[in-house]
């Protein structure tokens, strides 16, 4: 005999499930909506500040500096205002007055070819011969090279710009149990001329000492005078004042884009003798 079926009772509560789901939907919707309405006003207000001075910070500079001129023997000229008149700012000047003082006090040696200033308003480069320095193949610096730094020294004394001494060899190899490569010697006599403008009266901290040897010449070495124009030591004075900054150096500009324009000129200069007979 079967047994009959139990009719079971239909659920007619599942709405409720549907439902609960929805609420906490609904639920989840609105706190995210409120927590997207909601400003922290302490951090809008710091950044209404900071975007406030910002826009509003006066203008540093009333002068823009003109990149690119450049003086024979000199640097160029001052920023010009609205007038035409120059406005150099302190630095600046600084820069132009050492270069008239270097020209005034070396005359004979820039005309004969040994010290040379060159530059423009952001630097100052006076080059001088390494045989004015120093014997050949040595760092140990000579008499009169004593007297010709410490009147170097005499003039860059009043002022706080930044002075690097880098010093240049040709690539001669040097044979030397004190300095195995060029690098050693032109580093040796690049600190030898900082510690003798220190000696001067130079303040330390304004001063640093390069050597680059045989790899950054500005003539061709396979003429004697153009190993005589890469051996050299060349003092290059910043027109700004921070120790920290990188003052030699910028894109499209520096010391170096003056140095590659002067080697075609220096390739042209003829001469022929024996390279061991040259001050390196």
């Amino acid at each position: 005999m079967r047994r009959n079926r139990q009719q079971e009772h239909e659920n007619h509560e599942r709405w409720l499930v549907s439902y609960a789901d929805f609420i906490t939907l609904l639920f989840a919707f609105f706190v995210v909506m409120y927590s997207i309405s909601s400003v922290n006003e302490g951090k809008y207000k710091v950044l209404s500040d900071t975007l406030e001075g910002a826009f509003n910070q006066p203008q540093r500079s009333m002068d823009p500096i003109q990149i690119g001129d450049q003086l024979p023997r000199g640097i160029a000229q001052a920023n010009t205002d609205a007038s035409g008149a120059g406005t150099p700012d302190a630095s600046s000047q600084a820069l132009q007055d050492i270069t008239s003082a270097m020209q005034a006090a070396f005359g004979e040696l820039i005309e004969a070819g040994e010290l040379e200033v060159r530059g423009n308003e952001m630097w100052v480069e006076i080059e001088l011969s390494s045989g004015l320095l120093f014997p050949s193949g040595d760092a140990l610096p000579l008499d009169a090279a004593f007297d010709l730094v410490e009147r170097i020294a005499g003039i860059l004394k009043p002022y706080d710009n930044p002075v690097h001494v880098e010093g240049f060899t040709d690539n001669i190899p040097i044979r030397s149990g004190r300095y195995p490569t060029n690098w050693e010697l032109s580093a040796a006599r690049a600190a030898t001329v900082v510690r003798m403008l220190g000696n001067g009266g130079v303040n330390p901290d304004r001063l640093a000492a390069v050597g680059y040897g045989e790899f950054r010449p500005v003539a061709d070495n396979s003429t004697e005078a153009g190993r005589r124009a890469n051996r050299r030591v060349v003092l290059l004075v910043s027109r700004y004042l921070d120790r920290r900054h990188e003052p030699f150096s910028g894109p499209g500009e520096g010391v170096d884009g003056m140095r590659e324009a002067r080697l075609p000129a220096a390739q042209e200069a003829s001469g022929t003798g024996s390279a061991s007979n040259q001050l390196r």
